[in-house]
């Protein structure tokens, strides 16, 4: 939002310099983001009147002018194309300056002969003053223009324009009139509003409008403005107030559209009247409904896209663009004007989805005042009628369903408590009151409010504390320390917190990441299979940031890829966060924890050795942190397959009950080679919630007899699992083995090809006796005939 304080003080006298000026309103949430002086430094120009314009006689395209200052006449050689007798002009006399940028010292005005011709001043340009970066031929000044009058002071060239970096949630300040509001709230000043005014019609001519999509366009007006004239010229000081606003002239139409959005914050739009068929109608698109858009874009619309529409054809995307075939042209004579309230949500992400951004998407995206719509079609019509005249008909208008008055209640203890300030109740219902709040109730303990239809950004008591506090100047609520009841809170002894996880994997030497919870459909697919839904976004930041995450993992794998571009070939990242996943018409979402190692097993030292990690690196990891909580001995591991994973690499976690943990493993070569992966990479997720699950402890006595051990080797199959080896000693061993481990793995010559030998170590105690070794042999016995049974496994000889 860029404004003009020459402008803002025509709607209140605020009195204050621009420095202090800009300083508060950064104070008050509308930050300033720049300033600009409007026009160069210059001296000695003034308002002149050209008296008699001649050829001049060796050159065809000079004029010789006569060039009067109310004072004296002077002759001056001209080589614009646009002067002529009559009209009132800036005149730079000998001796004046004007500084130019990037030069050391001003350019400084001197008699001199053009041609052989005598010349004794220039007349000067828009350009040539600092008021426009290009322009073709002299600026013309108004005929009310006092000859003599120093041309700072007849265009009001002493200014500053602003430049507001604004908020989402202000877009009421994207006007004047809101701008105006803030600043009179500010320094207690009254607004100087000129209020709505009324263009009685001087034409019976409408335009049926009707409303189907009637939550996205709650309200729509129209008028018919018939027999206008498009060779007029909009007023020059309306020419300077847009272009003080950051917005260059175009035509009459163009203009005061532009001026009502800069004063009132109300987008506007003309339609070619001729080029209409039918009457209005607001709808959604129909699915692959194109339309050509005013910078000659052609688009393919969905049902997600609001449309204004005839009876023949979409004709302009509702609150971000019309369209060409019905744009206003040098040959239009009647145009049909819109003004229209749309819902934000509507409008929202809709231009971006275009690769577009406009003045009218970027005010309705935040919410416009759904009630300025009748006052603003009555001010354009009051300025385009004094423009480029014509007749006006009735107002048209449809309605949808409009937003109702919300309403919010203040107590008055609430300001104290939370700002730690005491405020006069009377200072307190005049701040609301002037940010244009309705009191519908003043008791002893509490305001209630109405608020008003251009904030949507309050709706509970702390908004309303909020302005209070920005309102009356943070800079004058005092440094305290603050009180305050602090409440510990209870710490479930069997939840892991996740405070404890993080740490336990920084000791393991893993860095924490964090990564967008929306990621690249592209590469979602990739790892999370074809048949994974996505969750596409409605208002995405980009294509490659545009649908939920399923899975840590695409965010971890962008994080590896990015350190390894960098010459990182040693990483271990992990992170914590939710992913997202569509179950029937419901949306899940789960918090997970997520890890990732590459390349060196241990930093590159010259003590350490130079191992690269593998699949076991990073399953002892897994069991370290499932350690925590108690849980290791109750973890088992199966093969398993799933996306993103290597199918010969990937296990399976399981909890005793077997409730699933999570997935361990190596990315999968193809995900690698499309990735442009060189080093192997190791992965898991696990469910953070199975994670936090943990044990109470519970204290035992300590048996006082002794151990008994025995160690058994076995042949079987290669392709049986430890865990199921284990499972089924542990099921056999009886209800005394305190332990069960393999301590040896061999294949070789000694055994059969295809065949393992497995060397199991068990320990057993008993709570009130020392075990005999005939119970001993017998539990022994019992589970080399089980493993027999199941596996076809001997004993090793």
């Amino acid at each position: 939002m860029i404004f003009s304080n020459s402008w803002l003080k025509e709607w209140v006298d605020h009195q204050m310099c621009d420095e202090d000026l800009m300083e508060s309103l950064t104070m008050a949430g509308l930050e300033v983001d720049g300033s600009a002086a409007v026009a160069r430094q210059f001296s000695e120009i003034v308002v002149a009147e050209v008296q008699l314009v001649e050829q001049h006689p060796d050159a065809d395209k000079l004029s010789v002018c006569s060039v009067n200052d109310g004072e004296k006449v002077f002759q001056v050689v001209c080589g614009a194309t646009n002067v002529k007798q009559g009209m009132k002009v800036p005149f730079a006399k000998i001796g004046a300056e004007i500084l130019v940028p990037d030069e050391d010292k001003p350019f400084r005005i001197k008699a001199a002969k053009l041609k052989g011709v005598e010349s004794q001043g220039m007349i000067c340009s828009a350009e040539e003053m600092g008021l426009e970066e290009k322009s073709e031929g002299i600026l013309e000044l108004s005929p009310e223009a006092t000859l003599g009058e120093d041309i700072r002071g007849t265009l009001d060239l002493d200014d500053l324009s602003i430049e507001l970096d604004l908020t989402p949630n202000r877009g009421d300040c994207l006007g004047m009139v809101g701008l105006a509001r803030e600043v009179g709230v500010l320094t207690r000043k009254n607004v100087n509003d000129p209020g709505q005014v009324s263009v009685a019609a001087s034409c019976k001519d409408e335009f049926p409008i009707s409303i189907t999509a009637k939550d996205g366009c709650p309200r729509y007006l129209g008028r018919v403005i018939k027999n206008i004239n498009l060779n007029s010229s909009s007023p020059l000081w309306m020419q300077e107030k847009l272009r003080r606003s950051g917005i260059r002239s175009i035509d009459p139409i163009v203009d005061v559209t532009n001026f009502v959005l800069m004063e009132l914050g109300q987008p506007m739009h003309a339609f070619d009247y001729e080029r209409l068929h039918g009457g209005i109608d607001v709808r959604m698109a129909a699915e692959g409904e194109k339309l050509t858009l005013l910078d000659g874009k052609e688009v393919e619309l969905n049902p997600n896209i609001l449309v204004i529409a005839d009876h023949a054809k979409a004709v302009a995307m509702a609150g971000i663009m019309g369209g060409l075939d019905t744009a206003v042209s040098d040959s239009t004579k009647n145009v049909f004007l819109e003004c229209a309230y749309f819902d934000p949500l509507t409008i929202a992400g809709r231009a971006r989805a275009f690769g577009m951004h406009t003045d009218a998407s970027h005010r309705y995206e935040r919410g416009v005042d759904y009630q300025l719509q009748q006052r603003a079609m009555e001010r354009a019509t009051e300025l385009l009628l004094e423009i480029v005249g014509g007749e006006a008909g009735p107002i048209t208008e449809a309605i949808g369903n409009l937003p109702t008055a919300a309403q919010v209640k203040l107590n008055y203890q609430s300001v104290p408590d939370l700002l730690g300030i005491e405020m006069e109740r009377s200072e307190i219902r005049e701040i609301l009151e002037r940010l244009g709040f309705t009191v519908l109730e003043d008791s002893d303990d509490y305001l209630a409010l109405e608020i008003p239809p251009y904030r949507f950004d309050i709706s509970i008591e702390a908004d309303l504390i909020e302005e209070l506090a920005r309102i009356y100047g943070y800079n004058n609520i005092p440094e305290t320390l603050g009180m305050g009841q602090q409440v510990l809170e209870t710490a479930p002894e069997a939840e892991l917190p996740v405070r404890r996880i993080r740490q336990q994997l920084a000791t393991l030497g893993y860095q924490e990441v964090v990564t967008y919870s929306f990621i690249d459909p592209a590469l979602s697919k990739l790892v999370m299979g074809s048949e994974f839904k996505a969750i596409p976004l409605q208002n995405p930041i980009s294509e490659d940031l545009s649908v939920m995450r399923g899975s840590l993992l695409p965010g971890l794998l962008s994080t590896y890829h990015y350190n390894a571009n960098r010459q990182q070939s040693r990483q271990r990242l992990f992170e914590t966060g939710l992913v997202f996943q569509q179950e029937g018409h419901d949306i899940h979402q789960r918090a997970m924890l997520g890890g990732l190692i590459s390349g060196n097993r241990l930093p590159e030292i010259w003590s350490n050795n130079r191992g690269i990690s593998d699949f076991y690196d990073i399953k002892g990891d897994v069991e370290t942190i499932l350690s925590l909580q108690g849980q290791n001995s109750g973890i088992c591991f199966e093969i398993a397959e799933k996306p993103g994973f290597h199918p010969g690499q990937c296990a399976k976690i399981l909890h005793g009950q077997g409730t699933e943990i999570g997935y361990l493993g190596a990315l999968h070569p193809a995900i690698a080679r499309e990735l442009d992966v060189d080093a192997t990479v190791y992965l898991f997720e696990l469910s953070l919630d199975e994670v936090q699950k943990g044990e109470i402890p519970k204290a035992k006595a300590l048996s006082k007899y002794p151990e008994v051990s025995r160690d058994m080797a076995i042949v079987i199959a290669e392709n049986i699992t430890s865990g199921e080896i284990l499972s089924n000693v542990q099921e056999n061993a009886g209800e005394f083995l305190v332990g069960s481990r393999i301590f040896d793995v061999y294949q070789g010559d000694a055994v059969t090809k295809g065949k393992k030998s497995i060397a199991l170590g068990l320990t057993w105690q008993h709570p009130s006796r020392t075990l005999s070794d005939d119970e001993i042999n017998t539990i022994i016995s019992r589970c080399v005939n089980a493993l027999e049974e199941q596996f076809n496994a001997n004993l090793r000889s």
